[in-house]
């Protein structure tokens, strides 16, 4: 478990329909007003992270959307501390293009910009703007790749690079960054497991039980020390914090019993595809159910739903597990944030206080016993 304060994130709804695939009441918008105030109010009660979605046609609910990166750019220049994290497609952006775009970002916004390189599953987005769609092994490979020449260009001085989906020659960009942004990347294969394994910085997780999140978090960390690489672990989680747990339970059900059944399959088939694409069946959303799906990335599987207290507790077990940041989608999502911010957080500050005390105590008394 890391000393580290857990860190926190939430999903910026830059694209519309909310974070749930149902006709449930969302009290949300995808405007940029809405978001720079969400990004404002997020940032005072304590969140360290937004992460903006990346969709360019309409599916599932989300039938309008901004683009991820200049959209991240706005809530940067409206905020002090936060960070936001762009999620980008390989395949969509150059290399090269993003390098130096975020280079610039780095240094007009106190080096709060991060990527997330997402190797993509949704095949039609691809194919509709012309694009070449890859198998998964190859989409991986690529992310690779990808993430190579970025950090090449912000660290090198004539950098040289021969791939199979990127090549430079002799480049040297400056400024270069003084902080190179932070990458994300997720998926549940093991060829994403392993990609975490040797080169990212932050590996996200979908939903899932302790002890689906403990067996990741030993599988990538295993893979990371083979290879001399810190990798740290994000966790997505969907957060219901009422008074009372039966309260919260109550809206989950009432979420999924108004679940868009048409969207929900739709959504399914195309990310389920995605998994068995693998060589091994194993993917993200392999293993997902109806319930599941209903939240883009599994949310309700990791149990956030209760009184402030009770999530509290729940997500300091995360921790222990090794997850360093949490990423949250909420119903209701400005004034959701808002109230995590000033019920839950806190309380996760002082459980994490306790847990120090309590490693230092045992650390004195190892110390004298030994």
């Amino acid at each position: 478990m890391t000393t580290e304060p857990l860190k926190f994130a939430y999903w910026v709804p830059n694209v519309s329909g909310g974070l749930v695939v149902s006709t449930i009441e969302q009290r949300t918008n995808h405007s940029p007003e809405y978001n720079i105030d969400l990004a404002q109010a997020a940032e005072h009660v304590g969140f360290d992270y937004a992460l903006t979605q990346v969709r360019y046609l309409a599916s599932y609910g989300a039938d309008a959307q901004h683009e991820s990166v200049s959209f991240s750019l706005a809530l940067l220049a409206a905020t002090e501390r936060l960070k936001v994290i762009a999620a980008v497609h390989p395949g969509q952006w150059p290399p090269h293009i993003l390098a130096k775009l975020a280079a610039t970002a780095q240094a007009t916004t106190g080096n709060r910009l991060a990527l997330n390189v997402v190797s993509g599953w949704f095949k039609q987005e691809y194919t509709n703007l012309g694009l070449d769609w890859l198998e998964h092994e190859e989409r991986y490979r690529r992310s690779e790749e990808f993430i190579e020449v970025l950090r090449g260009l912000w660290a090198e001085e004539g950098f040289t690079y021969r791939g199979d989906f990127y090549r430079t020659r002799d480049v040297t960009f400056r400024p270069q960054p003084t902080l190179q942004p932070e990458i994300f990347q997720g998926g549940n294969s093991t060829s994403a497991r392993a990609m975490a394994a040797r080169l990212s910085d932050w590996y996200f997780m979908n939903g899932n039980t302790l002890d689906g999140v403990n067996e990741q978090i030993a599988d990538v960390a295993a893979q990371a020390i083979t290879h001399a690489h810190d990798v740290r672990f994000a966790l997505n989680g969907f957060a219901v914090v009422r008074d009372s747990e039966a309260e919260a339970q109550a809206v989950v059900e009432e979420i999924i019993a108004k679940a868009d059944v048409e969207k929900v399959h739709g959504f399914g088939e195309s990310v389920k595809q995605a998994g068995q694409a693998t060589r091994d069946k194993k993917g993200m959303w392999a293993n997902s159910e109806f319930r599941d799906l209903v939240q883009y990335n599994d949310g309700f599987r990791t149990g956030l739903i209760g009184t402030p207290e009770q999530v509290a507790r729940r997500i300091v077990e995360y921790k222990k597990a090794g997850v360093n940041l949490l990423l949250l989608g909420f119903l209701h999502i400005r004034e959701e944030v808002e109230r995590f911010g000033q019920q839950v957080i806190p309380l996760v500050r002082e459980l994490e206080a306790d847990l120090a005390a309590k490693a230092g105590r045992d650390d004195d008394l190892v110390e004298v016993t030994g």
